[in-house]
């Protein structure tokens, strides 16, 4: 491969309920990024409906694609690979995306790379941080997933810690739920935090015996409920305020201190966080104050690039295609794909 060539991704992803693509430039430069969100069409339902995010993936793939490739002011002859998110997520949501990109990687000749969800989102943080490179740590919390993860090199991961119950996102959107906040939990509870009083309630945070950087929030988000239910029981006024603080403030201890705790046992002076959640502000302040603390680099996406995108996945596809790595037209979707899995 041509060392002084420029190379162009064509990125897609699918995985939830965003339907996205991007094109990127030589993995840190992002020519276009089109996300066409799904949030309405949920909300009314509490959370993701799989068949209606599939459906809504098939009528709007198309659209963000052309899009994409009108804002780079690229056509689909100067692309050299077309990226695809090909697990973990909704199987039916992601079929959408990956029978797109081999479709045109098929009618176009160009090389297919399928890319690991977890890894985009890893990725993300090397689009506005240039000087960015391996090995660091880096928290993926999301959704679905609650990583610490060593990026040892572009491309190969080790996790070290990870979520025994829920994943954080999750227990975002449960408490919301409880008290009256409704979906998507995350910014909602960031929001009407920041007019509580984040120790009002001292809730728990949990700590795994025998893996110091395992997490646990399936007892904290009891915790939330057992409250709400005994302030109902004894009349008293319920503070959702104090309430979306306190939880939150316990999320914020149990994600930092296992984050620092890593950064100690492994030696690792480059800290960064991916994934929708790391869009919390609260998460962030209370990173970047430890970090500095300890002489640490600290490493975030902008909150664009911390929800689903098309960008993270091109940058991550980029990385696999210098290294070798394509896929023939039989990629399938994985759902369950775990990080560092290859398929």
């Amino acid at each position: 491969m041509e060392s002084n060539k420029d190379i162009y991704i064509l990125a897609i992803e699918s995985s939830c309920d965003e339907t996205a693509a991007a094109v990127v430039k030589n993995g840190r430069t992002i020519l276009s990024n089109v996300i066409s969100s799904q949030i309405a069409l949920h909300t009314i339902y509490g959370g993701v409906v799989p068949e209606i995010a599939s459906r809504k993936h098939i009528e709007k793939i198309n659209q963000v694609i052309n899009q994409a490739l009108d804002e780079a002011k690229v056509a689909l002859d100067d692309i050299d690979a077309i990226g695809v998110t090909y697990g973990p997520g909704l199987v039916g949501a992601l079929l959408v995306g990956v029978a797109e990109a081999k479709a045109i990687a098929f009618a176009r000749k160009i090389p297919l790379v399928g890319v690991h969800h977890i890894e985009g989102h890893i990725s993300a943080n090397y689009i506005e941080n240039k000087e960015l490179e391996p090995p660091f740590i880096c928290l993926v919390v999301s959704g679905g997933h609650t990583h610490l993860v060593v990026v040892n090199d572009y491309g190969k991961y080790e996790v070290i810690g990870k979520t025994r119950d829920d994943a954080a996102g999750e227990a975002f959107d449960k408490v919301a739920r409880a008290i009256g906040l409704g979906y998507p939990g995350g910014p909602k509870i960031d929001k009407i935090s920041k007019e509580g009083n984040p120790y009002a309630i001292k809730f728990p945070v949990a700590k795994v015996e025998g893996a110091p950087l395992d997490f646990s929030f399936s007892g904290l988000k009891s915790a939330v409920l057992n409250h709400i239910n005994m302030c109902q029981m004894k009349n008293i006024e319920i503070n959702t305020a104090d309430i979306a603080a306190s939880f939150q403030q316990a999320v914020v201890e149990a994600l930092v201190s296992r984050g620092m705790e890593a950064c100690e046992m492994y030696g690792m002076k480059k800290f960064a966080i991916a994934g929708g959640v790391a869009s919390n502000s609260a998460i962030r302040q209370a990173f970047a104050k430890e970090c500095e603390e300890r002489n640490i680099s600290f490493y975030y996406p902008s909150p664009i690039f911390c929800t689903d995108n098309g960008a993270m996945i091109g940058v991550a596809a980029y990385y696999e295609y210098i290294n070798g790595v394509t896929h023939g037209y039989d990629l399938n979707a994985v759902p369950g794909l775990k990080l560092g899995e290859r398929i």
